[in-house]
């Protein structure tokens, strides 16, 4: 038992109840002397801007709707209440049985804050790995590694762009590999 032990599961919802299976997942957690074993329920949103009536405003959307995200140590006995939960209409994986979502999909998702190798420095070539600028190559120009982030120069339409990005967003490029 324990966080090291805890594992991310993907719930199904009836539409519009995500934030409603937060609540009552808590609280059936709780009723069932459970509540050391639920580590983090997550709702993936974004913010869009949206406009109305020529106004703008920034409006949260969800990533994924219908869907909860739920870290927990899961055994078997778990199974009846959670998908007994209000809302909830089972869990995502073979004939609704629970199937713990692979590393690959945690960071896909950004459920987790993947800590990545900051021995980068100013002047590296790196090559962008994930995002919309995926495949091209710059020099970081800055690396912040508490943020995780860092700002590299990419070149697009023939000028060279600053970039903002996180470093698990980047791989090292060998510098005999660009030649």
């Amino acid at each position: 038992m324990g966080i090291e032990n805890a594992k991310w599961f993907v719930l199904h919802t009836y539409s519009g109840y995500e934030n409603q299976v937060e609540t009552n997942l808590k609280m059936a957690f709780e009723k069932n002397n459970m509540a050391d074993r639920l580590y983090e329920i997550v709702i993936p949103t974004e913010d869009i801007v949206e406009e109305r009536n020529g106004k703008k405003r920034i409006v949260k959307r969800k990533l994924f709707p219908t869907y909860v995200m739920v870290k927990m140590d899961y055994d078997n006995s778990m199974w009846h209440f959670i998908t007994n939960t209000r809302g909830v209409t089972g869990f995502v994986g073979p004939q609704g049985h629970p199937l713990p979502l692979t590393d690959e999909e945690i960071r896909h998702m950004r459920l987790e804050k993947v800590v990545a190798k900051t021995d980068y420095v100013p002047g590296d070539t790196v090559r962008i790995i994930n995002g919309p600028l995926e495949d091209f190559v710059g020099k970081i120009e800055s690396v912040d590694p508490e943020a995780q982030k860092c700002r590299v120069s990419v070149s697009m339409f023939g000028r060279e762009t600053p970039v903002d990005l996180e470093l698990y967003q980047i791989e090292p490029v060998a510098e005999d590999a660009e030649n």
